[in-house]
């Protein structure tokens, strides 16, 4: 299984951005799927997930409304569409991948792949 996200970048407060993750060795559509994020200094955050057979997206409440997960299961690809921006949100985002609904969602030690991860920077 690999997972390589992309879409990081710089830019403005009030801006936005569109990070993917793209997936492989497995049946995308039957894998829970989430995207998490580390600020320096600071812990690893669950931001959104959507868990296997629940069709379900669970949100961090830091990110409610501004964020919003989706999935092309054609593509083998989930999708953060963040807008818009602010500097808190810099950090390095990463996505993971487990086959089996992972309770509770932002736990991230339930994920059993994670990409590399795509810095994201907000000034």
């Amino acid at each position: 299984v690999q997972l390589v996200e992309s879409g990081g970048g710089s830019v403005q407060a009030g801006g936005s951005l569109n990070l993917a993750c793209t997936a492989s060795g497995y049946i995308f559509s039957a894998y829970s799927m989430a995207w998490f994020r580390r600020a320096p200094g600071k812990e690893r955050e669950g931001i959104a997930a959507t868990l296997a057979g629940s069709g379900i997206a669970y949100y961090a409440d830091s990110v409610k409304g501004r964020f919003s997960i989706s999935h092309d299961n054609a593509k083998n690809t989930l999708y953060l569409q963040m807008s818009p921006l602010a500097p808190e949100d810099t950090a390095t985002y990463y996505c993971a991948a487990d086959d089996k609904a992972v309770a509770p969602w932002d736990w991230s030690e339930g994920y059993t792949f994670r990409g590399q991860g795509t810095q994201v920077t907000v000034s």
